[in-house]
């Protein structure tokens, strides 16, 4: 024991709890804490000129206070380190300040031209502490000084110090409200800062000091909706719920319509004909009046915004966008944060009692939303008791005909719990079942009158009074009931239960005339036994009887009022003398006799079973006040809807940061656009970068093509210059036509048909074509169009001459670059379609043709896709995208590959080995003068769950040969690159393949019913709703479908709708439907909306058609 006890002493520790604390450090005292010995090797430390000894005491003291000792004795010594040159010990001397500096002011005055020195400082943590410092000092004199300070931060560099400013302005306004103007101006300036870190903290000042200004929100108000997402989560809350409030005042409510059709409704139902008639013109006036409910874009941004935010880990977060839903959301929409709450009632007991409090009050008025949950509230052995009873609430809320038997047989469990309060709370909630749903009320009765045979008092109480309230309610049909609670008098010894039965007897004891005496007799005779509660209620119900029967029970109640007339209790003698007076008629008695009757058995009104948290609805919900259910200090009432909606343009803003990017996109495009359409048919054989997916390639093919072109290509630029629109579109279609007829040439050639006859066929088709084409005005219409009639003719024409052949290649030595035009014409879509993840893997392709066998089986595919379709202009619409779409990547350029060249392109072909892959078709070019062998694939690399079929060994590839091969790959519903080495019999290659989003699926067939039924299943976080405005260039159903399906594998859906264009497909590896809707608005607005289970892949695809369609 002694080594042990000097062990502790040394350590610091105590040996015994009766013991004073022993100091773990010289920090936290000795044994004798006198004040003048007290941290004097801290206050040492402190004054030596070493900034280690200073760090390390800095350090210990900050532990002191984080361990909640006192260390405010320190002060002076502290104080005085403020100037020191060492960041750190610096960055700990301010957070020790900020703690201090209310409580000690005066000394902390003394260093104020330290602090000031500080903001000036080059360390931003440092400029920060400083503001902070300064405002934690609680003197009137100083608010000039932090005024200023909070002005300068304000415009600081560093968002960490405006951020502190923000944070400072509340401690500001509460030292001095009369610097609410000027506070006003730095609040207006940090809510235009554009950065996340800033705007929880600026919302928060703005709550504080001037919540009533909601102009200053207007030109910021798209900003916070935007930078929402990225906001920490503190400050998402704080900006959710004013952003709650605000939108309330601006935006008119997405239920008017519903609230007036129910109205209507209701008048028609109980209105008679007269007042019918009467009311025509006033609800004719009404609808009129009231026009069609049209969402505010700027509504819908703000749901659109919050919505990803229910996935929050913070509950807090999640809490906000639940009640801004509830408030706002149309009741459609309102369904989607059921689940996030439900997922957060497996957080902690203090969680779920807020969050279960919210349920309780939203599933009053939307039941419908937590039904498909109803099990997430049955009750766990382990809850506390008021999580238990607000679960009870919720079940009881959800109960209706169809559930009832299952949360009967839930609450019949709950019954036998070990927690009394929660069983009675129980049978409260069984008594309100039985008052709203009618069916089950003799059932629920029946229960209760079982329970009453109970030993817990409580519980037989609890099941009495409720079977008082539902008997209140039909009393002449439940008069065997109450003969069973009389026959139950003679078991039954819980007072309080006695006491029930008795009051019910003598209630209605006109329901039971001859039991009612019986029970008299009895309980006359173990009167002087009973409790007091029951002998109150023994002289009631003597009483009632004495004025119903008085033949029967006239000596029972003067037998009882004379045993009552000399109880111990005086409460029982008075009740007994003053009864007596009251219904005995006696010369005395004056005329309150007369009433007796009256007084006694007057018809009492049957209680109304509700719910508690019926009318907590007006308070916010989420808020403190909502949970008290008493409005609480600092609490700002939801405003009601305006009738009418304010002026939107208060919002406009006129150059929006979010949206500069995309101008400069789209002025790049229009730059380029010219330099695409004339120089593609003319451009020299040299090595551009004119087929790279990335932007930047376009730039560089710009300059190479430059120089390459011929003179034609030069005239039809200065053509373009003049503004010959017409001319410039011709132009466009006949160059894009040449690009597209020479790859399928080089692929039929593969295949062994006859070019020449596909030409003379493809000039007449395509001269018939072109008056249709101009007609739609869609630049690449010709290719499509034209395509269908390849496909057709290249099954027809199968031989092949040997001049043929000779004429076809040179008429590809004459135009090269067009040969190899697949490859250009798919990375100038791949600019718009593939995802900034997607650029990096792709590099430009070689010049040389591109043959691919693919290409007709493809376009029988489409089809037959066609043919499912009713109308012959949906057939076409859904065919011609095939060509366009068949992009063509490069997996080997032939400089890295020494001669040896290796593109790729996705045939959109079912890949018959195994459905769950996509089919990629690679095509292998020898551009070396010896012969290449065993090219194969191998040591594939790849993520969890991805496969790949490899193709099989190309055994020997002659020089100047090309051949194709189909490989299938799995990539399991994501984006992410397949690699894998690349082999040959003397070197091996990387490769990686990677597929836009929109080769990830197929299409599928299906009817409008079909569609609209699947989309129904498909909605809340499952839908990805964006707007666009859609080009002069793309106004037309055929371009608008041909751009669709190339950004994406689907097929089209009829649809009854001029303005609407419908989609379809699933995702190859799982089979995960997505519905695309494209909703033409007024001019060129237009709504896209995907929905799908993988979100992921409903997010990139938006964006991908939404590039294809504005590009």
């Amino acid at each position: 024991m002694s080594t042990s006890q000097a062990y502790n002493e040394e350590k610091g520790g105590s040996s015994s709890l009766g013991e004073p604390e022993y100091g773990h450090d010289p920090a936290s005292g000795g044994i004798f804490s006198s004040d003048y010995k007290r941290h004097d090797d801290l206050k040492e430390m402190l004054d030596s000129n070493k900034d280690s000894l200073k760090l390390e005491a800095m350090k210990r003291i900050v532990a002191m206070i984080a361990r909640g000792k006192n260390a405010s004795d320190l002060f002076p010594a502290v104080v005085k380190n403020v100037a020191c040159k060492n960041i750190e010990v610096k960055k700990l001397v301010y957070v020790y300040l900020v703690r201090y500096a209310e409580e000690q002011q005066d000394l902390a005055l003394l260093s104020i031209s330290t602090f000031q020195r500080g903001l000036k400082d080059p360390n931003q943590l440092i400029r920060a502490s400083a503001l902070r410092v300064l405002s934690s000092i609680r003197v009137p004199i100083i608010v000039p000084i932090m005024m200023l300070a909070i002005k300068e931060a304000a415009s600081d560099m560093s968002p960490y110090v405006r951020k502190t400013a923000a944070h400072a302005i509340p401690k500001l306004y509460s030292l001095d409200s009369d610097q609410k103007d000027q506070l006003i101006e730095v609040i207006e300036k940090l809510l235009a800062d554009k950065t996340t870190l800033v705007a929880g903290s600026v919302v928060m000042a703005f709550e504080e000091v001037c919540p009533e200004r909601i102009d200053l929100i207007h030109k910021n108000y798209r900003k916070l909706c935007n930078l929402l997402i990225d906001v920490e989560e503190w400050g998402q809350v704080v900006i959710i719920n004013m952003l709650t409030r605000y939108a309330r005042t601006q935006f008119l409510s997405p239920n008017q319509n519903e609230s007036l059709l129910e109205e209507n409704a209701e008048k028609a139902f109980y209105g008679s004909d007269e007042e019918d008639a009467k009311d025509d013109k006033t609800e004719a006036a009404s609808l009129v009046k009231r026009k069609p409910y049209v969402m505010d874009p700027d509504h819908r941004l703000l749901l659109r915004n919050t919505k990803p935010l229910l996935q929050s880990r913070n509950a807090a977060v999640v809490m906000a966008v639940a009640q801004l839903y509830f408030h706002l959301a149309p009741k459609a929409e309102v369904g989607v944060i059921a689940k996030a709450l439900v997922r957060l009632l497996r957080s902690h007991s203090e969680v779920q009692y807020v969050v279960l409090q919210n349920v309780a009050t939203m599933s009053i008025k939307r039941r419908g939303m937590f039904e498909p949950y109803l099990k997430s509230f049955y009750i766990r052995s382990t809850d506390p008791t008021q999580i238990k009873i607000l679960k009870l609430e919720v079940l009881t809320n959800l109960a209706n005909e169809t559930n009832i038997s299952t949360i009967l047989r839930e609450f019949q469990t709950y019954i036998r719990s070990m927690d009394k309060d929660f069983v009675a709370a129980t049978i409260q909630a069984i008594g309100r079942c039985a008052t709203n749903i009618g069916k089950v009320r003799d059932t629920c009765l029946n229960g209760l009158v079982q329970l009453l045979s109970n030993r817990d008092e409580l519980v037989v109480a609890e099941s009495v009074v409720v079977i008082k309230k539902l008997l209140q309610m039909q009393p002449s049909q439940h008069s065997e009931i109450i003969k069973h609670m009389a026959k139950l008098t003679d078991n039954i010894q819980v007072p309080m239960a006695r006491a029930s039965i008795l009051w019910l007897i003598g209630e209605y004891c006109e329901h039971v005339p001859k039991i009612a005496p019986d029970v008299l007799r009895k309980m006359a005779k173990s009167f002087t036994n009973e409790e007091d509660i029951v002998k109150l209620q023994v002289i009631n119900l003597a009483a009632k009887l004495y004025l119903t029967n008085s033949k029967q029970s006239k000596l029972l109640t003067q037998y009882v009022l004379n045993l009552a007339k000399y109880d111990q209790n005086y409460d029982i003698r008075d009740r007994a003398r003053f009864i007596r007076q009251l219904i005995v008629p006696t010369e005395k008695s004056g005329a309150l006799n007369k009433y007796a009757k009256k007084l006694f058995l007057a018809q009492k009104p049957a209680p109304i079973l509700e719910s508690s948290f019926k009318d907590r609805d007006h308070f916010q919900l989420g808020s403190l006040s909502h949970l008290l259910n008493a409005k609480a200090v600092g609490y700002q009432e939801l405003p009601d809807w305006p009738d009418e909606a304010p002026d939107p343009s208060v919002r406009n803003v006129e150059v929006p940061e979010w949206t500069k990017c995309t101008s400069r996109e789209k002025r790049k495009e229009k730059v380029e656009k010219p330099f695409y359409s004339d120089s593609e048919g003319e451009s020299g054989p040299t090595e551009s970068a004119d087929s790279e997916p990335e932007s930047v390639s376009e730039s560089e093919s710009e300059s190479s093509s430059g120089t390459e072109s011929g003179s034609g290509s030069g005239s039809e630029e200065e053509e373009e210059e003049s503004g010959d629109q017409s001319e410039e579109e011709k132009k466009k279609k006949k160059k894009k036509k040449k690009e597209k007829e020479l790859p399928r040439k080089a692929s039929l050639e593969s295949m062994g048909s006859s070019p020449s006859e596909e030409e003379e066929e493809e000039g007449k088709k395509a001269k018939k074509k072109k008056p249709q084409r101009d007609r739609e005005g869609g630049s690449e219409s010709s290719s499509e169009e034209g395509s269908v009639s390849e496909s057709s003719s290249s099954e027809s024409d199968s031989g092949s001459d040997a001049e043929e052949s000779q004429s076809e290649t040179e008429t590809k030595r004459r135009k090269t670059p067009p040969s190899s035009k697949p490859a250009p014409k798919a990375a100038k879509k791949g600019t718009k379609e593939i995802s900034l993840l997607d650029l990096d893997d792709f590099t430009p392709p070689p010049p040389l043709p591109t043959s691919s066998s693919g290409l007709v089986s493809s376009s029988l595919v489409t089809d037959l896709e066609g043919l499912t379709l009713t109308d012959t202009s949906l057939a076409s619409t859904v065919i011609s995208p095939v060509f366009s779409s068949v992009k063509t990547y490069e997996l080997l350029h032939r400089m890295t590959g020494e001669g040896l060249s290796v593109e790729y392109y996705f045939s959109r072909q079912p890949f018959a080995p195994d459905p769950h892959m996509v089919a990629v078709q690679i095509q292998f070019s020898n551009n070396t003068d010896s012969e290449v062998k065993n090219v194969r694939i191998s040591e594939p690399k790849l993520l969890s769950g991805m496969r790949v079929q490899e193709f099989k060994e190309i055994e020997s590839l002659a020089p100047g040969e090309t051949t194709s091969v189909v490989m299938g790959i799995d990539f399991c519903d994501s984006t992410q690159a397949a690699n894998f080495q690349l082999c040959t019999h003397t070197r091996q290659f990387y490769g990686a393949i990677q597929p836009p989003v929109g080769e990830l699926m197929a299409p599928v067939f299906m009817s409008e019913n079909e569609f609209k039924k699947e989309q129904g299943k498909l909605t809340g976080m499952s839908e990805i709703t964006e707007k666009l405005t859609l080009p002069e260039t793309c106004q037309s159903d055929h371009t608008i479908v041909q751009r669709v399906t190339s950004a994406a594998n689907v097929s089209r859906v009829p649809c009854g709708a001029d303005n609407e264009y419908r989609f379809a497909a699933k995702t190859v590896t799982s089979g995960s439907l997505v519905l695309i809707t494209l909703e033409k608005k007024e001019g060129a607005l237009a709504q896209l909306t995907v929905n799908s289970e993988k979100m992921v892949i409903g997010t990139m695809l938006v964006k991908d058609i939404i590039q294809a369609l504005t590009q």
